[in-house]
């Protein structure tokens, strides 16, 4: 199965998890940033543009393709605080997991948003589907609180935390709470050139901790922890990410394989490895 852990793929009081407060607040391959992505410039998160597409590769521990995650933007839009005095820029996203046979897995929307030198990516991306598996006939409540990334982000500082809580119930009763929690964040490196099928990006490398789990009682918490290293372009968004276990063993990668902007497709090798590997 994929993880969609990684896509990032929340909030009980009791598991400390993420405070209820609102975290909320293209350019070429190769170059320095574009006003999307200046210090106090917001056009759009990450610059995207309508019609956009990302294609990412799922990678397993062997480096073997697992999978496909398919990005669109479908609409633009904005929002303004009460007072008039703050306007958001937001982007919807249609968001698909497909298996290596490209047979679609699970599908989502996404709202990435941006706000003056901040963009956010949108909490349901971290929702891990496997933990919810099992509560396929049970009713879902989402609690996403967004991750932070800054258009010019400091080495050595620390981000706010993030990601998503799944309240399980039936009709009469609470079941359980499905939670992913991506925290300790640290921007460990500055810009530097990632190599990816889609293009070399200048990103920073971001350090975080994720933890997964299910609280089906106060008394029964079940769950696992993993490093994750997230390159970031700031006018292109997450343009790899890798996870890993305990031990320091590589888990898992999601790799920017192709960028459809508008209509022109960067070149990308997802296709033929994929292939490769049916």
């Amino acid at each position: 199965m994929i993880r969609p852990a990684l896509f990032r793929p929340f909030l009980l009081c009791t598991l400390a998890c993420l405070p209820l407060a609102s975290a909320l607040a293209q350019t070429p391959a190769t170059g320095q940033p574009t006003s999307a992505a200046d210090a106090g410039g917001c056009i759009h998160p990450f610059g995207l543009e309508d019609n956009t597409e990302y294609v990412y590769q799922l990678l397993d521990g062997d480096g073997k393709v697992s999978g496909i995650i398919r990005n669109r933007v479908v609409s633009l839009g904005s929002e303004t605080n009460k007072k008039q005095t703050i306007t958001t820029n937001t982007v919807l996203l249609k968001s698909g997991i497909y298996d290596k046979k490209q047979r679609l897995v699970h599908s989502q929307d996404l709202t990435f948003r941006c706000r003056q030198d901040t963009s956010f990516t949108d909490g349901l991306s971290e929702v891990n589907f496997d933990n919810l598996n099992r509560f396929r006939d049970r009713r879902l409540a989402y609690a996403p609180v967004p991750l932070a990334w800054p258009n010019q982000p400091t080495v050595g500082s620390e981000l706010p935390g993030g990601g998503v809580t799944v309240d399980v119930s039936s009709s009469v009763v609470e079941i359980a709470k499905v939670f992913t929690k991506v925290q300790n964040r640290r921007v460990v490196s500055d810009l530097s050139p990632v190599v990816t099928p889609a293009g070399t990006f200048p990103c920073y490398k971001i350090e975080s901790e994720r933890e997964m789990g299910t609280l089906a009682r106060v008394d029964l918490i079940l769950r696992s922890t993993s490093k994750v290293v997230d390159y970031y372009s700031p006018n292109v968004g997450i343009v790899k990410t890798e996870i890993y276990d305990k031990k320091g063993k590589i888990e898992q990668t999601r790799v920017l394989a192709e960028r459809n902007l508008g209509g022109k497709v960067t070149p990308s090798t997802a296709k033929e490895k994929m292939k490769k590997n049916e």
